[in-house]
């Protein structure tokens, strides 16, 4: 099947796609290069050393790892049986299904492993990315961020890693949302661990998405590649909060060169986890502080977004902490005292009003109400 092409995968063919994308070495450019020499991934694997020596990028060494990997074609049949057991489907490069954002980009992974569903609506969406070591206030943003991307019909993509994604990823599963999870290691792993249930819950409403075959360990060396096809999914970068070295920031470099919005979220001048967003405010990223600033700026795109859906209810908790800051601004600790809540039942009060915009925190952990 030639680059181009579209319809459905024989399981032959399928599983010679997976074989190539599993010879060490072949990224997605190479792969794509052999493809359009040699017209399918089976033909690849039949030619002449010296002619596979030949394309661009490959060289004898590689060349020799490529006719010598006959072999990978029994591990991937392995590899097509376990990911059907397990419920994960393979897609290869314009197939049907394949999602329309990534054939934009210059490197399309030629292979797909997905857990869960990507559906034609999963194109209008806007990553949302950032520090693993979070701030509560990047936390909350983020929060806030994916749950009113969700409730204006907006998938929200990012890597399932600590901090900010996590956060990211909760917030769209609180407004019922879709949510895509990109992730560095194989689909059948999760990465960090303690994110388990959040990537079940992912796959139940969204997707888990992976280049790397069944069992890959989530190596140092995947996670750029990772976060090209997070920017490459979506129509726009949203960096919440990024130290001046975050991988955040590679995930904002790969998206300018996909000719892909990007967004950043301000942040408190004198916090090093602020650096890396304010430094891309300077350097031209638009910033935002709502979500209505990307709908405003991304308007034309956004052509199928939905009427918001109704606010979720507010709890006998949170009622009682409007009701209390009806008397005005107040300090978290009488905000207690008046209430008789603990800290735990009050701390998620405040949270959840928060995130519905009704409550705003000031400095000295004094809270008001909107």
């Amino acid at each position: 099947m030639l680059p181009g092409g579209n319809g459905p995968v024989s399981m032959e063919e399928l599983e010679w796609w997976v074989a190539l994308n599993m010879v060490p070495g072949i990224g997605p450019v190479r792969y794509r290069r052999l493809l359009e020499r040699f017209g399918s991934a089976k033909d690849v694997f039949h030619a002449k050393e010296r002619d596979l020596a030949l394309v661009d990028g490959i060289g004898p060494e590689m060349a020799s790892a490529i006719s010598g990997g006959l072999e990978l074609l029994e591990r991937a049949k392995r590899e097509v049986e376990v990911a059907e057991r397990k419920g994960i489907k393979i897609l290869v490069l314009h197939q049907d299904g394949y999602p329309k954002n990534l054939l934009g980009i210059f490197d399309p992974p030629p292979v797909l492993y997905v857990r869960g569903q990507i559906l034609p609506s999963d194109e209008l969406a806007i990553a949302v990315v950032g520090t693993r070591s979070a701030t509560e206030y990047g936390r909350l943003v983020a929060e806030k961020m994916g749950s009113e991307l969700a409730r204006r019909g907006i998938t929200v993509i990012s890597g399932l890693a600590r901090g900010i994604d996590s956060a990211a990823h909760r917030g769209a599963l609180s407004a019922r949302g879709r949510n895509l999870a990109v992730l560095a290691c194989g689909v059948d792993l999760v990465y960090p661990p303690e994110n388990r249930d959040l990537a079940r819950r992912i796959a139940e409403n969204g997707a888990l998405i992976s280049e790397f075959p069944l069992g890959t360990k989530p190596v140092k060396q995947n996670f750029p590649m990772r976060n090209r096809v997070i920017s490459g999914l979506a129509l726009g970068t949203v960096v919440v909060e990024a130290g001046d070295k975050s991988g955040a920031l590679i995930t904002a470099a790969f998206a300018l060169d996909q000719g892909r919005e990007v967004y950043a979220v301000p942040g408190n001048i004198t916090s090093r986890m602020s650096k890396g967003t304010n430094g891309l405010i300077k350097r031209g990223a638009k910033l935002v502080d709502s979500v209505e600033d990307i709908v405003e700026d991304l308007s034309d795109l956004f052509k199928w977004i939905k009427v918001e859906r109704p606010e979720e209810p507010i709890k006998r908790s949170e009622a009682l902490i409007l009701e209390i800051l009806e008397e005005g601004p107040m300090h978290m600790d009488l905000l207690m005292e008046r209430s008789g809540m603990g800290f735990g039942e009050l701390s998620a009060a405040l949270i959840g009003l928060q995130l519905k915009g009704l409550v705003r925190q000031m400095p000295g952990d004094l809270f008001s109400k909107v």
